[in-house]
């Protein structure tokens, strides 16, 4: 893949757009002086949004910043960087799947390099029980009593390695900290960090020994990114870096740094918030859904929770263009990598070889864009 291009839509990045560009689009502005029936007309039109703010830019160009970092140590995948990158700032958690050896922890660990945060890796295995991950009461001969033990979970971002490869059970106890940020053991909840991040590594089912995710932890992941194979020039690339003494254990030799904070990300995320959102976009976000729980492909479709998180990913993305509202387009190149994890196939149309992406993909060709 080529840096900043992954071809079809619903992916994070595209050909023509910007991204993380350094030059964003910047909105038009009504003509000053209009006649007055331009004027009547044009007191009939909802206000354009206003552009971005400086204080927006600013936290733009700091991503702009990480993007290009991580990119020292991550080739090939700039779809999957720019989707953490929108995952970080819409605060969601991003579930990443790719056959082995394609630089799925490695792309997180450059991130956690190159931001100012803390990070913990937990690398799940079928032994690995729950309160590994949470934290546990440890008993504290000193003081005749338990003390809390925090688990790896008590961190910024928190790399859950090949997740599928642990049972359901284990699994499901980042379900309240991935919804709510916080931890309850023995009766007491215990918040976590901010900004919070769970960025899990899967490979695909097919492969021995994993199990699947439940619907209810797929349903907590803000996108699902998917890492294919790199394109001949990407792996040459890649070698010719290898052979120059690239050291993947050793991200500081790469030249990788932190150039961005936890403050940064929450001033994006605050920047994110506040882009325009018109009610014909709104309205679009909710018929793709709706249409997604009346097809005849999908047993399962989207859920509210994941109409939220297209409209979500829709701002961020919006964001990255330099753009202070939301456009249709928007919301179709977020669609996939946000919604397909979200459904269910019927029997029927898995063994005809439809998969959840080809369902989402024919309900976006369908369903009418407002203009």
């Amino acid at each position: 893949m080529p840096p900043g291009a992954p071809s079809q839509p619903g992916q994070p990045y595209h050909h023509g757009q910007q991204g993380l560009s350094n030059q964003p689009h910047h909105p038009g502005q009504p003509p000053q002086h209009a006649q007055p029936a331009q004027q009547a007309a044009a007191q009939q039109q909802p206000t354009p949004p206003a552009p971005l703010s400086d204080q927006a830019r600013q936290s733009l160009v700091a991503l702009q910043r990480l993007n290009a970092e991580i990119g020292k140590a991550v080739v090939g995948q700039q779809g999957a960087v720019t989707g953490l990158i929108i995952a970080l700032v819409a605060d969601g958690h991003a579930l990443l799947e790719g056959p082995p050896g394609v630089a799925k922890t490695l792309l997180v660990r450059s991130l956690a390099a190159s931001l100012d945060v803390e990070m913990a890796r937990v690398q799940f295995t079928p032994d690995l029980m729950p309160a590994d991950i949470t934290g546990s009461l440890v008993w504290d001969a000193g003081t005749s009593t338990f003390e809390f033990r925090p688990g790896p979970v008590f961190t910024n971002l928190l790399l859950a390695d090949e997740i599928n490869r642990t049972p359901p059970k284990t699994q499901s106890a980042l379900l309240e900290a991935m919804e709510e940020h916080q931890v309850s053991v023995d009766g007491q909840t215990r918040r976590l960090p901010e900004p919070f991040m769970v960025i899990a590594t899967q490979n695909p089912i097919e492969h021995s020994g994993t199990y699947p995710l439940p619907e209810a932890q797929m349903d907590r992941f803000l996108l699902k990114i998917e890492l294919p194979l790199p394109e001949r020039d990407a792996e040459i690339s890649i070698l010719a870096r290898h052979q120059e003494g690239f050291n993947p254990l050793s991200l500081s030799e790469a030249g990788l740094s932190a150039v961005a904070s936890a403050d940064d990300v929450l001033a994006a995320r605050a920047a994110a918030e506040k882009i325009d959102v018109s009610p014909a976009v709104l309205a679009y976000i909710v018929d793709l859904v709706q249409a997604t729980r009346h097809s005849s492909s999908l047993r399962l479709g989207v859920s509210p929770r994941g109409a939220t998180a297209l409209l979500r990913t829709s701002r961020v993305w919006a964001f990255l263009q330099g753009r202070s509202y939301v456009t249709p387009d928007d919301v179709k190149t977020m669609a996939i990598s946000t919604l397909a994890h979200r459904v269910s196939l019927r029997a029927e149309a898995d063994l005809e070889g439809i998969t959840a992406r080809a369902a989402i993909e024919s309900i976006l060709a369908s369903v009418p864009v407002p203009r």
